[in-house]
This record gives structure tokens, sequence and C-alpha cells, in this order.
């Protein structure tokens, strides 16, 4: 299973990243020990939202969509009553 996901900074929360991978819990350990550049500025993080796909190129795809103006509208919608993932930590 793969995953398109989106995290967001615990001490600027209006700071939010979007992202794919395979494994959220590790991806998650790799942001939250400072292993992604573009991200390190934004620890510690948590995973706010994911969706789960069959394949790689669909969650490429779905967070490329993320990163557009109708992507950022989407996941606002979403997101409009809070965080939809609590567990991921």
């Amino acid at each position: 299973m793969y995953y398109a996901y989106v995290a967001q900074s615990i001490a600027q929360n209006d700071k939010f990243y979007k992202g794919h991978t395979e494994d959220l819990h590790a991806r998650l350990k790799e942001h939250n020990r400072g292993t992604t550049k573009s991200i390190k500025h934004l620890i510690p993080v948590r995973i706010i939202y994911y969706e789960g796909f069959d394949s790689l190129a669909k969650s490429i795809e779905t967070e490329k969509y993320w990163k557009t103006a109708a992507g950022r509208r989407y996941l606002r919608s979403k997101l409009s009553n809070g965080p939809v993932v609590q567990w991921i930590e």
C-alpha cells in the first residue's frame, strides 16, 4: 500500500507538508529526526490526513494534486473540522 499524506507542524500549526510514502510510521519518524531537509524547519510534525493507494504512481499524482490551488481547497474542506488522523505519532 502507498500513501499520500499531509503533515502539520506542531510548533507552527499553519505550516503543512504534503508527501507520499509506503510506510507512514517510518516516514513520520524520519521527518521528526530531521532527516528531510525540506521539512526540518517545521519539526516536530504530525500526520493529520492521508489517503491509501494500490500504486506508487497514484500516490505521487495525489500529492502533486494537493499542491495545486484546487488540491489545497480539497484538503481545506477535508480538514475543516480539524485533523482527520489522530493515531499516527
